[in-house]
């Protein structure tokens, strides 16, 4: 049985109309862009990286604020900047200059290269060919012929072109995610304004559950209360019910929800001011009460998700957190979560702090500092089969511990 969309629409329509800021406070968004920009050129210069050319979409609406189609440019190579000590250029898609108009953080607009097979065909080294030597000019008017320059998420063709013209290429990557990592308390209210905008939306999402909905109408609330609000998009398809469940990472699909299933979702949003809102929950379908099964598996992951929160400090390693971390019974050890924790900004970020099992092949150091925010996440389900439950909160690294960032509640009959 379908969502009967006619009798929501009354719903939706005043959902729409919900204040979007809703941290019940006003952001200076000049302020925010100011300290992300700092942020991104104090990391450069630590590295001697006198300008970077920025393809990542994500990682140009950092430096500058400055945002146009993100999906569709992350995998169209027509839209980067370059960013130095002094200027940011930004080079647009076609016919969308406009769009930057009045963004104190960008020194210019100019219209892009589109160096891309699917825009140029047999032509594209040519095409290549050009960005490089216009690039190549605007670097070498700002910053010099032979200057070390930050690259990130381009064709080969295009990074070859661009060596070829005389400039040390690195990568880029170290350096922003460097950046991105430490939040502003101005900042932090553009996280907390996309947190309380998801968490209306999965409220809405848990009060449609309902058996013979299948998981795409049921997520589709999630998506439709996301945009209403303002927000971005959602990143992954991570909703699914019952068997599949177990394991993780089985993206939503027209499979109806049986009664008294399992219902896990991953939030993953790119929300208000295009800041990841990124907790889990775990839903029982009804109409009737979860089964002891149900409640162990929750219970197991709400218990690994608190401890793991629960040791967290200012000033930790990543190797001490791996060692000290909830240790993972061996039933459910095989379909872990991949990670234990994890950074989130605008998207997931540095760092990832790994299991104790997997720190030596995958791991790497590091110190958790004041300003960072996490996700803790838990996937609890055995190998064998059945159910699994995934469970995440998002906190901040304070000066003296950490802050709960995500407010929904967990679910009480699932406690048990």
């Amino acid at each position: 049985m379908e969502m009967d969309w006619h009798a929501e629409r009354t719903d939706l329509a005043n959902l729409a109309l919900l204040d979007t800021e809703h941290a019940g406070e006003p952001i200076d968004l000049v302020a925010v862009r100011a300290y992300r920009l700092g942020r991104v050129r104090s990391e450069m210069a630590k590295r001697g990286i006198a300008a970077c050319v920025l393809h990542d979409q994500v990682n140009i609406r950092y430096a500058t604020g400055a945002r146009n189609m993100q999906i569709f440019s992350s995998r169209n190579t027509g839209r980067y900047l370059l960013l130095t000590e002094r200027d940011a250029i930004l080079y647009e898609f076609t016919g969308a200059m406009h769009l930057a108009d009045g963004l104190e953080t960008l020194t210019g607009v100019r219209p892009a290269i589109t160096a891309s097979f699917v825009a140029a065909g047999e032509k594209i080294a040519e095409r290549e060919s050009l960005w490089a030597r216009e690039t190549a000019a605007a670097l070498r008017e700002l910053v010099g012929a032979r200057a070390t320059i930050g690259v990130e998420r381009m064709n080969a063709g295009a990074a070859a072109a661009l060596a070829a013209e005389g400039f040390r290429l690195v990568d880029a990557q170290e350096p922003v995610e460097m950046a991105r990592c430490i939040k502003s308390p101005e900042e932090m209210k553009c996280v907390r304004a996309s947190l309380r905008a998801t968490e209306k939306g999965v409220e809405r999402l848990r009060a449609a559950i309902r058996p013979g909905l299948t998981e795409n109408a049921l997520w589709s609330v999630l998506h439709q209360a996301v945009i209403a609000q303002d927000g971005d998009y959602i990143e992954t398809r991570l909703l699914n019910s019952g068997p599949r469940t177990n394991p993780w990472f089985q993206e939503t699909g027209p499979r109806m929800i049986g009664e008294n299933e399992l219902i896990a979702l991953d939030t993953d949003v790119v929300g208000c001011h295009g800041y990841y809102a990124d907790f889990s929950r775990t839903f029982h379908a009804g109409p009737g009460a979860p089964s002891a099964k149900q409640r162990e598996l929750y219970r197991t992951a709400h218990e690994q998700v608190h401890f793991n929160m629960g040791i967290i400090e200012p000033g930790m390693s990543f190797r001490d957190y791996a060692e000290r971390a909830w240790e993972i019974p061996e039933k459910y050890f095989a379909n872990r979560y991949y990670l234990s924790s994890h950074g989130v900004g605008m998207t997931g970020e540095y760092p990832y702090l790994y299991h104790r099992a997997d720190f030596p092949d995958a791991g790497y150091d590091g110190v958790i500092e004041p300003g960072m925010t996490l996700c803790v996440e838990s996937f609890i389900g055995e190998e064998s089969g059945g159910e699994g439950v995934k469970l995440e909160q998002q906190i901040l690294v304070t000066e003296s511990g950490i802050e709960l960032l995500s407010h929904f509640p967990f679910e009480d009959a699932l406690l048990g």
